[in-house]
């Protein structure tokens, strides 16, 4: 009864300020029912529900975000510093000398651990992170190196990356000769120096193609080469020769005979200059003088057979008739090729500079100038501005 009464007084009675006129009054609704009423106070009973549920779920709402937010933090904050507990690292510079060994296609990550297991770094993360940082992924070089225990990470790194620091990797440089390759070949690979021999004396059957006369100069490719990997000098010298076939396949040098010469005349090319922008013109000399049956009058053959650079070279080895590589004295090509031409220099035998040149000479050793000509007379001027620079420089 008494709700009853609080609704009639709500829907009939106004408040009006002093001095207020009182708000006209709608017309009188018909007397509500104590039904009508009763219903009337449900609703507002629901909406009074509705509201408080819509609250509670909001605090929920924020309560749980606020949780989430709270944990995530926490893990972050964890994450740092477990982060900063694994990729710990020593001081340096390191403490006991030791050798490492990169495999071929080791990662980062599996090189990092190989250092952890060796105490040479203090976390395989902290060697990840200085690769990652110096993005040197791509350049951890295979082969064995001379490290220290307790290193720093990038110290570690830098010297992991570090082509020359790599021992037990077989270089093959353009210009390399056959003998020098394969003693470095044997001492990398540990394997006896008679295994090398063998092959040699046998003139590479099995390895090397007929064109190369049973000589293994000229066709071992320059590149690097896992020689401990291989296992054995007949697997080393087979990878050298196969990988040098498929360059001259993939650069177009036609094969048998002629491509013998292009080797011979490429390993000359090279050894005569030490720019390949003047490879072109040293190729088109000497196809101008086979043309001519001139001489080559090549210094660097006549170094290759007397096994010295061409600067130790003595009249008489100019002059000795015996010699078959002594281009001075005998036309035509050399025998053989007198070295691993790189890929410049085949393409330039291949494809030489046009010209009429029959003559040049390097006139400073330093900067590696060099000058052509197609006579006597200009190349004896050249000869002398070497002569000049030869004195200047105590040569």
């Amino acid at each position: 009864m008494a709700e009853d009464i609080q609704d009639f007084f709500e829907d009939k009675v106004q408040w009006v300020e002093p001095g207020q006129d009182p708000i006209p009054v709608q017309p009188p609704r018909p007397p509500r029912s104590r039904r009508e009423m009763r219903r009337r106070r449900q609703r507002r009973l629901r909406r009074r529900r509705v509201t408080a549920v819509v609250i509670v779920l909001a605090l929920v709402v924020v309560t749980i975000c606020a949780l989430f937010v709270t944990r995530s933090l926490k893990g972050a904050s964890s994450r740092m510093t477990a982060t900063k507990e694994i990729a710990l690292d020593y001081p340096g510079p390191g403490e006991k000398p030791i050798q490492f060994t990169v495999e071929s296609g080791q990662g980062a990550e599996q090189i990092g651990m190989n250092l952890l297991h060796a105490d040479i770094v203090r976390s395989s993360e902290a060697f990840v992170q200085a690769v990652t940082n110096e993005q040197a992924e791509g350049k951890l070089f295979p082969g064995t190196f001379d490290l220290k225990t307790k290193m720093k990470a990038s110290d570690v790194m830098a010297v992991l990356t570090d082509r020359s620091k790599a021992r037990g990797m077989l270089q093959v440089r353009s210009g390399d000769r056959a003998e020098d390759v394969m003693a470095r070949a044997q001492q990398l690979s540990g394997l006896p120096e008679e295994d090398f021999d063998a092959i040699v004396g046998n003139k590479g059957q099995g390895i090397l193609p007929v064109e190369a006369q049973g000589n293994f100069e000229g066709w071992l490719e320059p590149g690097e080469y896992d020689v401990k990997s291989l296992g054995s000098a007949q697997k080393i010298l087979s990878t050298l020769v196969g990988k040098r076939i498929q360059k001259l396949d993939n650069l177009g040098v036609p094969k048998g005979s002629e491509r013998q010469d292009i080797l011979v005349k490429a390993s000359i090319t090279e050894a005569e200059v030490n720019k390949p922008q003047y490879y072109g013109k040293v190729a088109r000399v000497i196809d101008n003088r086979l043309s001519r049956n001139m001489p080559l009058g090549m210094d660097s053959t006549v170094a290759y057979s007397n096994k010295v650079s061409a600067l130790e070279l003595t009249n008489q080895m100019l002059q000795d008739p015996d010699d078959t590589y002594n281009t001075r004295v005998h036309r035509g090509l050399p025998p053989g090729p007198i070295g691993s031409a790189g890929d410049n220099a085949i393409s330039a035998a291949l494809t030489p500079d046009n010209g009429d040149w029959l003559y040049f000479v390097t006139v400073n050793l330093d900067t590696g100038e060099t000058r052509f000509s197609n006579n006597e007379d200009q190349f004896n001027a050249d000869v002398k501005l070497y002569k000049q620079w030869e004195s200047e420089h105590n040569q």
